[in-house]
C-alpha cells in the first residue's frame, strides 16, 4: 500500500522543510522533511551540507518507502487508505520501534479500530514535554484513521 496524498501532505506539513540541518525537539540533527539520514546513507550532523528541494524530496521518498514497509510488516489487519496514512505519519514521526511496541499497534492488530484511534492522542510528548504541534498532528492522524 502507498501513502495517499492526504498522508503525504500531513507529513510535509508537520515535519516542515529545512534546507539546512537543525535540531529537532529532542536534539537530533535533522534536514529536509524531518530526515535524520542524508543522501549518502550517513546520519545527518549539524555540519551536513545544505540540500535543495530535489534532494529533500528524494530523502522524503526514501524515508516514506521505509516507513510504508514497516507499517505493512507490523500491522496484520486490513487498513483503509486513511488508516494506513495515519500510521505512516505516526511512524515517520516516531519510528517503527515505537509503533512496534505500542498499544496502538496491539489494538489495531486485534481489530479494535476504535480503541486504536484512542491511542493517537497519547503520543504528544517530545523530550518529556507536551508539544502543541504533536497534539495537533495526533488529532489529524486520529481523524484520518477514523475517516
Amino acid at each position: 500500500m502507498k501513502t495517499p496524498p492526504a498522508g503525504l501532505d500531513l507529513i510535509k506539513h508537520y515535519e516542515g522543510w529545512s534546507a539546512t540541518p537543525y535540531l529537532d525537539p529532542v536534539g537530533i540533527p535533522t534536514i529536509g522533511y524531518g530526515s535524520t539520514w542524508g543522501l549518502g546513507g550517513g546520519r545527518v550532523t549539524m555540519g551536513h551540507p545544505e540540500i535543495d528541494s530535489a534532494a529533500g524530496e528524494a530523502l522524503l521518498a526514501r524515508e516514506l518507502a521505509h516507513t510504508e514497509k514497516a507499517v505493512s510488516r507490523l500491522i496484520r489487519v486490513p487498513l483503509n487508505e486513511g488508516q494506513f496514512a495515519a500510521l505512516v505519519s505516526f511512524t515517520y514521526n516516531l519510528g517503527s520501534g515505537r509503533l512496534q511496541g505500542s498499544t496502538l499497534r496491539m489494538k489495531a492488530n486485534r481489530g479494535d479500530y476504535d480503541g486504536a484511534a484512542d491511542e493517537f492522542p497519547k503520543w504528544r510528548r517530545a523530550g518529556g514535554r507536551i508539544m502543541r504541534g504533536l497534539v495537533r498532528r495526533r488529532a489529524e492522524e486520529r481523524a484520518l484513521w477514523l475517516n
